[in-house]
């Protein structure tokens, strides 16, 4: 039997898989246990997360891998991972541009130009745009928004001020973990559809290190992850980097057919991962 493919999702909530992770110590192992009643907001789990928030909207142009793994449900109840490499370069106030790979080999790329979104498709040699207005902040609430589109941690590149943890009834410090070499904050979210968790780096530049949704609700508990690596700040970003040149032979198609076609699955409603930085 044929594998679900991840491009096209069996349904959009059971795109992601259940993942146990075990905590660091018994220190934390109580600390967590202690604070299990519903409604507990740890204020210093919410400093830690306003602290990475607040530190990634002064940024005003950076570089970050993301590299992440969704499963997708398949028909007969197996979950199987699949995964994707983002490369994400961010120069405000007003550009992005997101590099990804699929495990398959597949890879896309999504630019916001000065006045136009452009998505290019490499499976197919086909490219589509979408005109667009505002700042980053604007254009990417546009995007996910009034498109529809899933942009993973789409949180993370904006500067948007406010509650954004609002919807967790549950907000916990676990305790201190390190990846890939860097102390982290660790916190856990827990809100009516989504758990999720978020590795913060210590110190003077507290930038997200990892994040875990478990979507609790969806058929099998699935889940997405996303671990972020190869940081660089204040990056001197050149203009063409935000310049989309379609390849000889792309076909260009209407932009939101192709970008469904072509995004994983994941539930584009979740307001979960707004806690660490967006929708998955």
């Amino acid at each position: 039997m044929m594998l679900g493919n991840p491009r096209r999702a069996i349904t959009a909530m059971a795109a992601l898989a259940l993942f146990t992770v075990p905590l660091p110590a018994a220190e934390a192992r109580d600390r967590a246990a202690s604070s299990s009643s519903i409604g507990t907001r740890d204020p210093e789990a919410i400093k830690t997360l306003e602290r990475m928030h607040a530190y990634l909207a002064s940024q005003q142009a950076f570089n970050v891998t993301i590299d992440s793994g969704y499963d997708v449900v398949q028909p007969w109840g197996q979950k199987i991972e699949f995964g994707e490499q983002r490369i994400v370069t961010l120069r405000r106030p007003d550009h992005l541009r997101v590099d990804a790979s699929d495990r398959d080999g597949t890879v896309s790329t999504l630019v916001f130009e000065a006045n136009r979104i452009v998505f290019f498709d490499s499976k197919n040699n086909t490219f589509g745009t979408s005109p667009r207005q505002g700042n980053l902040d604007q254009a990417i609430a546009y995007f996910t928004g009034e498109l529809g589109m899933r942009l993973p941690m789409a949180g993370l590149l904006t500067t948007n001020a406010g509650d954004r943890a609002g919807w967790a009834h549950t907000i916990r410090s676990v305790g201190t973990a390190t990846i890939n070499g860097v102390p982290c904050d660790h916190v856990a979210l827990s809100g009516d559809w989504e758990d999720v968790q978020v590795w913060v780096a210590q110190g003077a530049q507290p930038l997200p290190q990892r994040m875990v949704i478990t979507y609790k609700r969806a058929e099998g508990q699935p889940q997405y992850w996303g671990q972020m690596r190869n940081w660089i700040l204040n990056a001197a970003i050149p203009d063409t980097t935000f310049q989309f040149t379609p390849p000889a032979g792309a076909l260009q198609v209407p932009i939101v057919p192709l970008l469904r076609q072509a995004q994983p699955p994941a539930a584009a409603s979740s307001a979960a991962a707004s806690a660490a930085g967006g929708r998955p």
